[in-house]
C-alpha cells in the first residue's frame, strides 16, 4: 500500500502540520526568520531547477532568499491557495516587489512588479524533500519593458 493512502483506499489529504510547512518555507521571504529553515527543510532538500549560482540544499536557497531580500527590501510572498495529498503539496502564488536594484541584467525600473509562483513540494516526515518550482520571469521582463528587446 502506498504511504499516501488509507488502508480504505482514499487518498489522505495534507495534513495541518504539511500545510504549515509548506507555508513557513515562503514566510522565509515574508518574516526573514532564516532561523527555522531546519524545521522546514530536510537536509538533504533538493531545489529543482536551482538558480544561476545557487549552492545546493537548505543552506543555498537560504543564501538565496537573503540575497533576494536585500535587493528587494519589500519583497512579499502572497500564497493563494495550496492543495494537493498527504506529503505532495502544489502551490499557486505570487512574489511582490518593487524593482529598485538590478536584476538579470535589468537596470532598476522602481515598478511594482508581480510575478506568479507555480510549486511542488514533496514533504516525508513533516519537512521539504524536494521541491520542483516555476515562476513567471515572462511577465517580469514585459513589467519592467525589458522585453521585446529595442532594437538599437
Amino acid at each position: 500500500m502506498k504511504n499516501d493512502q488509507k488502508s480504505d483506499g482514499l487518498v489522505k489529504a495534507l495534513t495541518p502540520g504539511e500545510i504549515a510547512t509548506v507555508s513557513a518555507f515562503y514566510g522565509l521571504f515574508n518574516n526573514r526568520d532564516y532561523s527555522i529553515a531546519d524545521d522546514i527543510f530536510a537536509p538533504d532538500w533538493q531545489d529543482i531547477p536551482l538558480a544561476p549560482g545557487q549552492q545546493a540544499g537548505p543552506e543555498g536557497f537560504v543564501l538565496l532568499v537573503k540575497g533576494f531580500t536585500q535587493a528587494f527590501p519589500d519583497i512579499t510572498i502572497n500564497i493563494h491557495e495550496i492543495f494537493g495529498t498527504h506529503e505532495r503539496a502544489g502551490v499557486r502564488a505570487e512574489m511582490c516587489f518593487t524593482h529598485s536594484s538590478e536584476f538579470m541584467g535589468i537596470a532598476p525600473t522602481n515598478k511594482r512588479l508581480t510575478i506568479a509562483l507555480h510549486e511542488f513540494h514533496h514533504l516525508q516526515d513533516g519537512k521539504v524533500t524536494k521541491t520542483w518550482h516555476l515562476e513567471d520571469w515572462l511577465t517580469m521582463l514585459l513589467q519592467t519593458g525589458a522585453w521585446p528587446a529595442k532594437a538599437e
